[in-house]
C-alpha cells in the first residue's frame, strides 16, 4: 500500500464531515471505500495487520483533533501505538496512561516514546490563566506545576506569544522526564532493552514536528533522587 495516498493530508482535507450525516452513513461510506482501496492495492494488508501489531514508536500526544499521529508522520497502521490526553501530560497517578506505557514497553518492546505537545494548545493556554473550568481544571493543575518549576524563564520571556509556546515545550519535556523516572522505562533500560524517550513539538502553523531539547537513551542524566537500584 502507498501509504502517501491513503494517509495524505490533501486528501484528510477533502473528506469533510457532513453535520447532516445524522447517523453517520456518509462516515461509514467512506471507511469502506478506504478499506476497498487499500485492498485493491495490497490485497493482504488486512489478513497480515489481523495476525499481530509490531509499532517501534509510542506516540503520547494531546487528544486536539487537529493533531493526528499517524498523519503527522505518514505511518500506517499498526506502525505508531497511541495514548492521547488533553495536552498530552505524563503523571506518575495516571493508570491509563502508565499502563499504555507499560504495555509498549514490555509487551511490545517499542523502541522510541514520543512525547509530542502542539503549539495553540487549548490545554495549556486555559493552564496558563486563572479562570474556572469545572472537573478539567483537576487535570491542568499538572501544567501549572510545570510553570511553576519554569517560572524564572517563563516570565523573562516578555512577548506572550513566545511565553506560550515555551510552555507548550517545557510541557512535552516534563512529561518525557516524568517517563524516564518510571520505573516502567529505568527497567527496561536495566534490561538491556533499546528505548528512547523524546520530548517533541508540532506546529499547527506549517504542519512541521521538531525536536525539542529533551532525548534519553538511558538513566545516566537521571536525577539521582529517581534512579532506581533493583
Amino acid at each position: 500500500m502507498n501509504q502517501g495516498d491513503s494517509l495524505s493530508p490533501i486528501r484528510a482535507t477533502r473528506n469533510k464531515f457532513d453535520p447532516s450525516d445524522e447517523n453517520l452513513d456518509k462516515v461509514l461510506e467512506s471507511n469502506r471505500a478506504w478499506a476497498k482501496a487499500v485492498k485493491e492495492q495490497e490485497p493482504e494488508f488486512f489478513e497480515q495487520i489481523n495476525l499481530k501489531q509490531e509499532p517501534k514508536i509510542l506516540w503520547i500526544g494531546c487528544s486536539d483533533s487537529r493533531v493526528p499521529a499517524e498523519q503527522i508522520l505518514q505511518l500506517g497502521p499498526g506502525e505508531l501505538f497511541v495514548h492521547r490526553n488533553i495536552a498530552n501530560v505524563v503523571t506518575n497517578s495516571d493508570m491509563n496512561c502508565l499502563s499504555v506505557v507499560q504495555y509498549a514497553v514490555e509487551v511490545l518492546k517499542v523502541q522510541h516514546i514520543i512525547v509530542c505537545g502542539h503549539y495553540n494548545c487549548g490545554g495549556v493556554a486555559a493552564a496558563s490563566g486563572h479562570g474556572q473550568f469545572g472537573l478539567i481544571d483537576n487535570w491542568l493543575r499538572n501544567i501549572k506545576d510545570v510553570y511553576r518549576l519554569h517560572a524564572g524563564e517563563l516570565e523573562g520571556i516578555k512577548d506572550e506569544t513566545a511565553r506560550f509556546r515555551r510552555l507548550v515545550e517545557r510541557n512535552a519535556m516534563h512529561s518525557a522526564e516524568t517517563l524516564c523516572n518510571s520505573t516502567i522505562v529505568q527497567n527496561a533500560w536495566k534490561r538491556g532493552q533499546k528505548l528512547s524517550v523524546h520530548a517533541w513539538a508540532y506546529d499547527l502553523a506549517d504542519g512541521h514536528a521538531r525536536r525539542l531539547d529533551y532525548c534519553k537513551h538511558s538513566d545516566k542524566d537521571l536525577e539521582s533522587i529517581y534512579k532506581v537500584t533493583n
